[in-house]
């Protein structure tokens, strides 16, 4: 620990996700430790300077917290080749950012002694400083053992997001939802403006832009529980 509270913080991924996570972690005090080599280390440096890339196995030496920040089809393999390989360590945190997973597919960490989380900022990510403003928008799915939940809920707000526990139980639900929410998102935006491309209008994204933005706006206020009106004597107190 750095100081009371801080952790050195390894991340395995470097791709559109890990490094923005490690920023933010390293605003909130804590110190990378290292990254592994990822499809574009130079965006990585630009998101997360100064951190050291490293292979994993040393990544995982140097680190109390282990962010896996890699694809689903990976996930549960890189775990898996952890534990064989002996990296895990007694009592280390092990988080993964993946909306499908909660914490069984980090059971072989578990059993090695580590601890494992599961923190989702249900968001897209560039893979740019963008995101870092982005975080703190947003909401980020949670799940972990009972007794260190509050140090996943703990994780997720140092990211700037608000914690919402999912149950192991409705992950799968839950990436249903992100992932029709995404994908129908994407198509219906690319099929609009291709047709406005068709017809000649220049910078058709642009041109869809505030429409999208109001128009889903509006839909996730109807989708939201109103706020009821207060009666009129408490409305006076």
């Amino acid at each position: 620990m750095q100081r009371e509270g801080r952790l050195g913080v390894g991340i395995i991924g470097a791709g559109r996700v890990g490094p923005v996570i490690g920023a933010a972690l390293a605003g909130a005090g804590h110190q990378i430790t290292g990254i592994t080599s990822g499809s574009d280390d130079d965006r990585a440096a630009a998101v997360l300077p100064g951190a050291p890339v490293l292979d994993a196995p040393e990544v995982l030496r140097r680190s109390e917290l282990v962010v896996l920040a890699v694809p689903r089809a990976e996930l549960a393999g890189v775990v898996r080749g952890f534990a064989e390989a002996g990296l895990w360590q007694m009592g280390q945190l092990v988080l993964h950012t993946d909306a499908a997973h909660g914490i069984e597919v980090l059971r072989p960490a578990a059993e090695r002694g580590a601890i494992p989380l599961a923190v989702h900022p249900a968001m897209t990510f560039t893979g740019t400083s963008i995101d870092l403003r982005q975080l703190a928008a947003t909401y980020a799915a949670v799940s972990a053992p009972g007794p260190v939940l509050p140090i996943a809920q703990a994780l997720a707000v140092e990211l700037g997001c608000e914690p919402v526990v999912v149950a192991e139980e409705d992950r799968a639900a839950y990436a249903e939802a992100i992932e029709t929410a995404t994908q129908f998102s994407r198509q219906i935006v690319q099929q609009a403006t291709g047709i406005l491309r068709g017809i000649g209008v220049e910078n058709p994204g642009g041109f869809l832009s505030s429409l999208v933005r109001s128009t889903v706006d509006h839909a996730l206020a109807e989708a939201s529980p109103a706020i009821p009106d207060l009666p009129p004597d408490l409305e006076q107190q």
